[in-house]
């Protein structure tokens, strides 16, 4: 099976009045028992799962897709063979995921995990 998209996430700077509109929006619910308060809509619930929370640098933020893959090193290297750079380095943000953000060639920013 090819990589698949399994989470988006919207960061910006006031993460609860985010949850609030997307909850209210799309009658979402998100759980926030996560590191700061980041909240988390199911795939059930969202199709696939959503993430929202505060931009690390307290800028406007912006939306990233992750896509699962079976190998993230080697996911990173086949990114920056191909002309891309990676933008955030491996992290386990929990004890059950590790993510990466590469950006492509023109700059646009994917997120990958491997769980």
């Amino acid at each position: 099976m090819a990589d698949r998209v399994i989470h988006f996430e919207v960061l910006g700077r006031d993460q609860v009045k985010l949850q609030r509109f997307y909850s209210d929006l799309f009658g979402w619910t998100f759980n926030t028992d996560n590191q700061d308060g980041y909240g988390i809509a199911p795939g059930d619930q969202a199709g696939i799962a959503v993430g929202v929370g505060t931009s690390r640098d307290g800028s406007g933020g912006g939306v990233t897709g992750y896509v699962a893959v079976s190998d993230i090193d080697a996911a990173i290297a086949k990114a920056e063979r191909l002309g891309g750079r990676v933008v955030m380095p491996k992290m386990s943000p929990g004890p059950d995921a590790t993510i990466a953000l590469v950006a492509d060639p023109e700059g646009h920013v994917i997120g990958l995990t491997q769980a």
